[in-house]
């Protein structure tokens, strides 16, 4: 599947974006990931993350994230 720039997700925005509105912080977000909020602000300027990291942080914060990558796949045509 070829993606062109307009169809990419830019998660760690939908991560930051999906943490606002649940009114959560990013502190709070890597003291449940046990990591440094550091890493975080990182993540955000991510397009990518791995997958597991994507699972820990649905999880978390009770939200499917994939559910942004299967829209994209729902609405490619058959070939």
């Amino acid at each position: 599947m070829d993606m062109n720039k307009t169809d990419r997700i830019h998660i760690g925005q939908c991560i930051k974006s999906r943490l606002e509105v649940q009114g959560q912080t990013t502190v709070w977000l890597a003291q449940q990931l046990g990591c440094h909020r550091s890493n975080l602000y990182k993540l955000y300027d991510k397009h990518t993350i791995d997958t597991g990291v994507l699972l820990r942080i649905s999880k978390i914060m009770d939200y499917d994230f994939f559910q942004l990558y299967s829209e994209k796949v729902d609405n490619v045509p058959n070939q």
